[in-house]
């Protein structure tokens, strides 16, 4: 009876020792995703620096702007980078306006009187736009870009405007359907945030505390809104009440953070996994995406 017991005690030990050694990858996935890219050259220049880091980055261009033509061509020199459509219906700074690639005569409901978007998203819906001028207006930035030579890998949304009800959330779940794009947010990942708000001086501890207290569950998702503190975007004001005010110097703080020496050397740590969408993608496939709660 001894000897049984020790023989089942011994096996225990054995499948315990094997189960352990065959632990799943434990390594915390962290994507980074920069925002607004084509929307100034100042953006643009940012975006070429944290680019030639060289590490695995996501970057959401926006098509109307009228710097979409030099991102295209700077992202298509980089094959670290996941290039995401950052779907676009407003026009929020003073200085600085776009209106739709589609022309203000083919979608009416979504422009002002100026023939921009409207600064808002209160103001755009405010406007009862057109379900059926959403959805040419965003398949029109798709096809611009596609056209443009982009390598596309998945949407997101500017200011949240293109998924404001469940008709504009449809209408972007159908065109990545159709173009067979990821929507980021639809991949299980959890939003790192707290520092868009934070003054530019404190930006880069945020970032930094953030990442060094990252926990296991989800693809954690950094989006950072990168820039250089220039007199061109010196002059930009959020007409939106609630942006920072001050903008290039919260852009460049964030640039700064995500280029400084402690971040990208705190990166290389071996409980991290640095990956973009396209990667994302990759292992997880298109089949597994839902819908955020």
């Amino acid at each position: 009876m001894k000897k049984i017991v020790l023989a089942a005690l011994f096996l225990i030990c054995i499948q315990f020792s094997f189960s352990q050694s065959e632990k799943p990858d434990e390594k915390i996935p962290v994507l980074i995703r920069c925002d607004d890219i084509g929307m100034c050259h100042a953006v643009n220049m940012a975006a070429k620096q944290v680019l030639e880091t060289g590490i695995p980055v996501s970057m959401s261009v926006m098509v109307p702007c009228s710097w979409f033509s030099e991102a295209a061509e700077l992202l298509k020199q980089y094959r670290n980078v996941s290039i995401g459509i950052h779907l676009t219906l407003n026009s929020e700074w003073k200085q600085y306006r776009w209106g739709p690639v589609s022309g203000a005569q083919a979608v009416p409901t979504l422009v002002d009187s100026s023939g921009n978007f409207f600064q808002s998203r209160s103001k755009l819906f405010g406007n009862n736009p057109k379900l059926s001028e959403i959805e040419a207006e965003l398949r029109a930035q798709i096809e611009k870009a596609l056209n443009a030579g982009l390598k596309i890998d998945y949407l997101d949304y500017h200011m949240g405007a293109a998924v404001q009800t469940p008709e504009t959330r449809a209408i972007v779940e159908k065109l990545a359907t159709e173009y067979k794009l990821g929507i980021s947010r639809y991949f299980d990942e959890v939003g790192v945030e707290g520092w868009y708000f934070a003054a530019p001086s404190d930006k880069k501890e945020s970032v930094i505390l953030k990442l060094k207290t990252l926990q296991p569950g989800g693809t954690k998702l950094f989006v950072i809104h990168v820039g250089l503190e220039t007199p061109e975007m010196n002059a930009m004001e959020d007409l939106n009440p609630f942006g920072p005010k001050d903008m290039s110097k919260h852009r460049n703080a964030e640039r700064e953070a995500l280029l400084s020496s402690e971040f990208l050397e705190l990166l290389k740590d071996s409980k991290y996994r640095i990956i973009n969408y396209r990667m994302l993608i990759d292992e997880k496939k298109l089949s597994s995406m839902k819908r955020p709660e």
